[in-house]
């Protein structure tokens, strides 16, 4: 079992930053790939960004150039720092963890799921 918990969620100004931590326990989670997810009221979840065990990175278009994610295997934690944020960024943000993130971009794709953290952007 791996529990995931998000953080660093809040209210920013449209163009402001932020960087969300997804931290592990449980298994150990080098071994694991990791993903952010967001949803936005009314719509369904979206791919964001992922990060395989590897190191290697994938981004969703709406986030390249702005978002970027990276991992800290000593500290067993994922994160996601999003720069130049938009009002259209407002969602719960979550991150998940799996075995083999080959469909990264699928939420089936993740067996385990943090509870997600809100981010407001303000314009």
């Amino acid at each position: 079992q791996v529990q995931l918990v998000e953080s660093g969620g809040g209210l920013v100004q449209a163009r402001g930053s932020l960087r969300l931590a997804c931290a592990a326990s449980g298994r150990t989670f080098s071994s694991y790939g990791g993903g952010w997810f967001r949803q936005a009221p009314g719509k369904d979840r979206e791919f964001v960004a992922a990060i395989a065990w590897s190191g290697s990175t994938f981004n969703a278009d709406s986030g390249k150039g702005r978002f970027t994610i990276s991992r800290d295997n000593a500290k067993n934690t994922v994160y996601l720092q999003m720069n130049s944020l938009k009002p259209e960024d407002t969602a719960v943000y979550y991150c998940a963890a799996a075995n083999s993130i080959r469909r990264y971009a699928t939420p089936e794709t993740y067996r385990y799921w943090g509870q997600g953290t809100q981010v407001t952007v303000s314009s």
